[in-house]
């Protein structure tokens, strides 16, 4: 009996949905249940690449059905 909650994230280009990333980590830190940013797009830049795969909270797009198999433990 496991919940997930997901937040999802899109920046097409550079703007104003990464600088809310660090407020959507402290977020998802507070919620009553396991949580994860999923995020997508090239706006995105590298730094905040790697701060969000840094806090274990963060899955990109395409690594999502990968990473929800191995957390509810489903057959690949």
């Amino acid at each position: 009996r496991l919940s997930l909650g997901l937040e999802c994230k899109y920046q097409g280009s550079g703007g104003s949905a990464e600088e809310k990333i660090p407020t959507t980590i402290k977020d998802i830190e507070a919620w009553p249940i396991k949580g994860l940013v999923v995020f997508h797009g090239e706006g995105f830049s590298a730094h905040m690449r790697a701060y969000l795969f840094s806090t274990g909270l963060a899955v990109e797009l395409e690594d999502l059905e990968t990473w929800l198999r191995l957390f509810f433990g489903l057959p690949f």
